[in-house]
């Protein structure tokens, strides 16, 4: 059998308790938890909040938006990323936190961005040449860390066209 070249990515994620957060970083989950409740989801019932500080501190935050038309609606990574950059285009995300809610209300889900979101953190990372912390609170009161897109996002676009 003929061998060929391998390309290997590694993928890691930190696994944080909550109590080893700092208050920057805790806050930022509590406004994405606050967020979460006020998703516009009622097809899916699956209700998703996000949270970003920018580099010069200001938090902003958004939440999922469905539409029955169902390509329109919007990710809360897509919508909050879009809003900050619209609204503060030179400053750059630094921490991104993501906080999701059961469609059937049990309780929080575990989540990560969708690959549409992937890509578009990916994208403000390339802008800003600087990756995005990503924070993913889950059910069990730790915390996913990863330190940029690529944990998330192996061979994007812009790793494969060099």
């Amino acid at each position: 059998m003929k061998e060929y070249q391998k390309i290997t990515h590694t993928n890691t994620l930190q696994v944080i308790p909550w109590n080893d957060l700092d208050d920057k970083r805790k806050d930022l989950i509590q406004l994405a938890t606050k967020a979460v409740d006020l998703a516009y989801a009622p097809y899916s019932n699956f209700r998703v909040g996000a949270a970003v500080v920018l580099e010069n501190g200001q938090t902003f935050w958004a939440n999922n938006q469905e539409n029955i038309c169902f390509p329109v609606g919007v990710c809360a990574e897509r919508l909050l990323l879009g809003y900050t950059h619209a609204n503060h285009p030179d400053l750059k995300p630094e921490i991104l936190a993501i906080v999701a809610k059961k469609a059937d209300n049990s309780g929080l889900a575990t989540v990560t961005p969708c690959g549409l979101c992937r890509q578009s953190i990916s994208e403000y990372e390339m802008k800003f040449k600087k990756p995005i912390e990503i924070l993913m609170y889950r059910p069990d009161g730790t915390v996913l860390q990863a330190h940029g897109i690529d944990a998330l996002l192996p061979f994007k676009f812009e790793d494969l066209n060099q």
